[in-house]
């Protein structure tokens, strides 16, 4: 990297930073500020202006301000105050948001429920929020039906979008006022208030409930409003669910605070999408990394270069096709980010440092106090020196990513879950000195001398095989090189008598897949320890509702033969060729008999 190089590196850094802070200078615990008061504020000066465009309609700003009045005026009517509690189960559509704004405008929490759940999940998600009413999408009703006599209260039941069973708050709160409250109307609502509740979608486990409030949702969406600096001409395409912290409050950051568009569909469609960005000439894309791996599946479209996206911007797109990405569809800028719903750990990747996630240089430590600490993977703890403190980890070495809580500071704040037991598990005490606290954020990364940071892997997913640290997402890295390569979904698997757990790879693949050249490009690719004992071919894999892989199951359903309908192979240790996975094969690994 040249002098030129590194001016600019340190240029966009800086400016980013510096809108980011006269952004959030304002926004205190006691302050009366909510991301309402921007959409009242667009309703007032552009209320024609386009706020949201959903298919064939587009809600003005102005309808977007009074139907969140109308949500508002409903809640007053139920009794419902500041601090209750309603639940929001709803496909996203422009009511969704009406909803949300509303109930936060009144000093409601909404609780923003995956709209993939049925049965004890979903039943989970609503009894831990302790709502009192249910605000239900009609598209949703057979899911809901799978939790009655499950509750342990009896919510009360409002119907969107349909004239089933339960009350229809359609025809209920278009009776009401979208009038602008008078001053007092309304229960003074401050930053440290609790705005949102949003469960943390996991790939095991019954859903937490992380507390967001209305400080930490305007910092999330004032740092994602501070990389892309967006105006009233700008519009944000998501596809990604509203119910999450990625689609449901950073892309919505830029377009409430720049006073622009939000384009939303209910899901997301790989074959659609150039159709809707040359449809609706969104320039900001909100992307989650398999979207794009998607986008790089699917044939060429006369309309993939007819488009004004100018930023795409999100989390978890690997270097193996970042430059694939952004060279086959023109855009002229990625904006990588890392954060957790919950955590106080955020980065962004303004310049777009090739597989970066982030970037924190020396001279910004002391604002963005994050660090990396070293690790054990083996026992699954984070290594401490004779003074009984971790140790930071040096550029380039591996370690697990932490940051210092801070309940004074906005961006350095832990407000956890709803269970404290499970926000304790998040917080590493005496760290670097007595009584000091740090989030934990599990996930591994490291760091190089300008001080980019690079994901490795969650620390539960690296694992070891014989003696060597094996890190699943840079093995996946690899292998999606290989052509014919869709997906690759790796994870490690016990072999009786083996040390440690040996890999196994679950892979998507086209037609012509080529084993014996796969094989071969393994062993010039990775490591001898590092190289997939087992291959698990799939038509598809599964993943949770916000397109993180699944391993779990994968990792409990094994890799026997007489079980899995899937074709399976293991690799040869003589000669590193893969060979199908009998049952009598499997039997002889079982015993023993098999060096792998």
């Amino acid at each position: 990297m040249g002098f030129g190089d590194a001016i600019r590196r340190e240029a966009v850094f800086v400016a980013a930073i510096a809108r980011t802070l006269a952004l959030t200078r304002h926004v205190g615990p006691d302050e009366r500020l909510t991301i309402a008061n921007w959409v009242q504020r667009w309703a007032r000066e552009r209320p024609d202006a386009p706020a949201v465009l959903h298919g064939d309609r587009v809600v003005t700003y102005r309808a977007l301000d009074e139907g969140a009045n109308r949500f508002a005026r409903w809640a007053k009517l139920q009794g419902l105050g500041k601090g209750d509690v309603v639940t929001l189960l709803m496909e996203n559509r422009p009511e969704y948001l009406m909803a949300w704004l509303g109930l936060v405008r009144n000093g409601t929490v909404a609780a923003l429920v995956n709209t993939h759940l049925t049965g004890t999940p979903l039943a989970h998600s609503i009894n831990i929020a302790g709502a009192k009413h249910v605000i239900l999408g009609a598209e949703l009703l057979e899911n809901f039906e799978t939790v009655s006599g499950t509750l342990d209260a009896r919510p009360k039941l409002w119907l969107c979008g349909g004239k089933q069973a339960g009350e229809n708050i359609d025809a209920v709160v278009a009776d009401l006022s979208g009038a602008h409250f008078e001053p007092g109307e309304l229960p003074d609502v401050l930053c440290r208030d609790q705005a949102l509740y949003i469960y943390t979608s996991g790939t095991t486990g019954l859903p937490k409930v992380a507390k967001i409030s209305h400080m930490r949702m305007l910092h999330i969406m004032m740092a994602f409003q501070g990389a892309v600096n967006a105006s009233a001409n700008d519009r944000m395409y998501d596809v990604l669910p509203l119910y999450h912290s990625a689609g449901g409050i950073c892309a919505l950051g830029p377009v409430f605070l720049g006073g622009g568009s939000i384009v939303v569909r209910e899901k997301f469609s790989a074959t659609e999408f150039w159709d809707d960005c040359h449809r609706y000439r969104p320039t900001i894309f909100q992307y989650i990394g398999e979207l794009c791996r998607y986008l790089l599946n699917t044939p060429e479209s006369p309309l993939e270069n007819q488009h004004n996206l100018q930023i795409a911007i999100g989390n978890g797109l690997r270097p193996e096709i970042w430059e694939r990405f952004k060279k086959r569809f023109h855009i002229p800028h990625i904006m990588e980010f890392y954060g957790a719903t919950e955590g106080n750990v955020g980065m962004i990747n303004y310049d777009g440092q090739l597989g970066a996630i982030g970037r924190v240089p020396v001279y910004a430590r002391s604002i963005q106090k994050v660090r990396l600490i070293r690790y054990d993977v083996n026992r699954q703890e984070p290594v401490r020196g004779p003074d009984g403190f971790c140790i930071e980890t040096s550029n380039g070495e591996v370690g697990e990513a932490i940051g210092k809580i801070d309940q004074n500071m906005a961006r350095a704040r832990f407000d956890g879950y709803t269970k404290k037991e499970d926000s304790e598990k998040k917080i590493l005490h005496n760290v670097f000195a007595k009584d000091d606290a740090w989030f934990r954020t599990n996930d591994l990364m490291r760091r190089d001398r300008h001080g980019y940071f690079y994901f490795v892997d969650r620390t539960g997913d690296t694992f070891r095989w014989k003696g060597e640290n094996v890190a699943t997402s840079e093995v996946a890295e690899a292998i999606s090189r290989f052509p014919g390569v869709q997906e690759a979904n790796v994870y490690g698997v016990e072999v009786p008598g083996g040390e440690g757990k040996a890999g196994m790879v679950a892979l998507v693949t086209e037609k012509d897949f080529n084993l014996d050249a796969f094989a071969e490009h393994l062993q010039k690719n990775l490591p001898a320890y590092a190289r997939p004992v087992f291959l698990r071919f799939q038509h598809e894999i599964a993943a949770t509702s916000t397109f993180k892989q699944r391993k779990v199951e994968l990792q409990k359903e094994g890799y026997d033969p007489s079980v899995l309908a899937d074709s399976l192979e293991v690799r040869s240790a003589a000669d590193g060729k893969y060979q199908p996975l009998t049952p009598a094969l499997y039997a002889e690994i079982l015993a023993g008999r098999v060096k792998l």
